[in-house]
C-alpha cells in the first residue's frame, strides 16, 4: 500500500494533466479555419472557437480608396457608409442580436465587423448576406451619406495634426492614391453623385472580392449551409480590375510652411517611402518603427512619434512632432526663420546602427502583443495582400533577428524624406 500510493497519485496526476490539456485544446480558436468558396467566387472561413460567448463575423472587401476617382476622393468611404447608413439598421445588431456593429475603410479595403449572440449566428448572416446581395443606394440616400461625411471632414480639417498628415502625404505621394486622403475632401465630397457609387459598388463590392471570416462556438457545417443559402444571392463581377498605379516621383526637396486652421500651433511632419504589407521584411519594418520611436522620443518627448504604414503597394514611414520649436520659429509677413538643420533632422534618429538591447527590449514586446485571438485577421490579410502561407506568416512574425531590423534601417536611411510644417504663431491664420 505505501508504495502504490504514490505510483497512484502520480498516474492520477498525469491523468489529470491530459484531461486540462484536452479541455485547453478545446477552448483554443482553431488556427487553421474550414474554407469554403461558393459558386459566386465568395470564399468563406470558419474558424470553431467552442470557448466563445459571442460570434464573430468579419467581411472583407478587397479594395479600398486607393480605387477612388482622382478628384472624387471619398467615393469608397461613401460607399462603405451606404450599408447599414442609419443609426437604425447599426443599433439593430446589439438591441436584437446582443452584438456589435463596426465599418473601417481605407486605402487597401474596407472591411465590416459584426458580432452576436451565438444562438442568433443565423439571422447574422442573413441580415448582412441581404444588406450585400440588394444594396438601398439611391439618389436621397446618397445625398443624406454626403451630408453626414462632409460634416466630419470639415471637423478633422480643423485639426492642425490632420492638416500636417495629409500635406506630408501629400508632398510624398503626389497624386498617386497614398497622396490623396483616405476619406476624401469637401472639395472632392461635393464633387461625387449616385452615378459615382454604383459604378465603384458594381466593379469591386462583388462576392469574388470578398472574403468572410466566421468564428465561434458554431457548427461549421451549418455555417457553410447559411453562407451558401444567403450570400449566394450576391452578384460576382463581370471582370477583375487590375490595381495598377503609376508610381510617385521622389519628394521635392525643402520644407514648405503651410497655414495652421488654428493660431499658435506648430504640426512637424517628415517621411518616407516604406515598405509594401507582403515585404519579407515587414516584421522587422515594424519592430524599427518603435526603435526609431523610441530615439525620436529621446529628443522630443511624448509629443513626437514615428508611424509606419505598410499597404498593398510600398507605404511610408511618418515622424512627427506636436508643438515643434513653438515660441522658437518666428514669423515675419510670409517669411518663417527654420533650424538650419531641418533638412537633416532625420539623421539623428537613424544614422546609429540597432544595438541588441534595443532589439531585445522591442522585440519582447512584439511577441507579446502578438494575438492568437485575432488569428482570422491574418487569414483576411492574406487574401487582400496576397501573402504566404498563414502559418509561414506565424512564425514569421515571431522570428525577426537584429540582422533583418538592421537591414530595413539601411533601405530607410537611402531614402528621400518629405518634409512639411504646419504652423501659426499668435496671430490670427489665413486658414479657415
Amino acid at each position: 500500500m505505501i508504495i502504490k500510493r504514490p505510483a497512484f497519485s502520480i498516474l492520477s496526476a498525469f491523468i489529470m494533466c491530459l484531461c486540462f490539456a484536452a479541455v485547453s485544446a478545446a477552448q483554443a480558436p482553431s488556427a487553421t479555419p474550414r474554407q469554403e468558396k461558393l459558386l459566386n467566387g465568395l470564399k468563406v472561413l470558419v474558424f470553431k472557437t467552442p470557448a466563445a460567448d459571442k460570434v464573430s463575423l468579419k467581411l472583407r472587401v478587397h479594395g479600398g480608396s486607393a480605387f477612388d476617382p482622382q478628384e472624387r476622393e471619398g467615393v469608397m468611404k461613401l460607399l462603405s457608409e451606404s450599408f447599414f447608413p442609419t443609426e437604425g439598421s447599426r443599433s439593430f445588431f446589439a438591441d436584437e442580436l446582443g452584438g456589435s456593429f463596426n465599418v473601417t475603410c481605407n486605402y487597401d479595403y474596407i472591411q465590416y465587423d459584426f458580432t452576436s449572440r451565438t444562438g442568433d449566428f443565423v439571422t447574422l448572416i442573413e441580415t448582412v448576406a441581404q444588406a450585400m446581395a440588394n444594396p438601398e443606394l439611391n439618389k436621397e440616400s446618397t445625398a443624406a451619406l454626403k451630408t453626414a461625411l462632409l460634416a466630419q471632414i470639415t471637423e478633422v480639417e480643423k485639426d492642425p495634426a490632420y492638416v500636417a498628415d495629409r500635406e506630408v502625404a501629400k508632398r510624398l505621394f503626389g497624386t498617386f492614391p497614398y497622396g490623396r486622403p483616405e476619406m476624401g475632401s469637401t472639395a472632392s465630397i461635393q464633387k461625387i453623385d449616385f452615378a459615382d457609387l454604383i459604378f465603384a459598388r458594381e466593379r469591386l463590392l462583388t462576392a469574388d472580392n470578398a472574403t468572410l471570416a466566421i468564428s465561434g462556438n458554431v457548427d461549421p457545417a451549418l455555417v457553410f449551409r447559411a453562407a451558401r443559402r444567403y450570400f449566394g444571392a450576391w452578384l460576382k463581377a463581370d471582370k477583375k480590375i487590375p490595381s495598377t498605379f503609376r508610381q510617385p516621383d521622389a519628394p521635392k526637396n525643402g520644407l514648405p510652411v503651410v497655414d495652421s486652421p488654428v493660431a499658435n500651433t506648430s504640426e512637424f511632419r517628415f517621411a518616407a517611402r516604406g515598405l509594401a504589407r507582403n515585404d519579407p521584411d515587414f516584421y522587422a519594418s515594424k519592430i524599427l518603427q518603435k526603435i526609431v520611436e523610441n530615439r525620436f522620443r529621446k529628443r522630443e518627448g511624448d509629443r513626437g512619434f514615428v508611424r509606419n504604414d505598410p499597404r498593398t503597394l510600398p507605404g511610408s514611414y511618418v515622424f512627427g512632432v506636436s508643438g515643434w520649436r513653438l515660441g522658437i520659429i518666428k514669423k515675419d509677413g510670409n517669411a518663417v526663420a527654420l533650424p538650419d538643420d531641418v533638412n537633416s533632422y532625420q539623421a539623428e534618429f537613424l544614422k546609429d546602427s540597432v544595438t541588441q538591447d534595443e532589439f531585445d527590449t522591442v522585440n519582447r514586446e512584439w511577441i507579446a502583443r502578438l494575438n492568437p485571438d485575432n488569428i482570422s485577421e491574418l487569414w483576411l490579410d492574406a487574401d487582400t495582400y496576397k501573402l504566404g502561407p498563414v502559418p509561414k506568416e506565424e512564425s514569421n512574425a515571431k522570428n525577426v533577428s537584429i540582422a533583418d531590423v538592421q537591414r530595413v534601417l539601411e533601405k530607410l536611411r537611402k531614402q528621400p524624406f518629405a518634409f512639411v510644417l504646419v504652423f501659426a504663431d499668435g496671430g490670427t491664420t489665413s486658414r479657415n
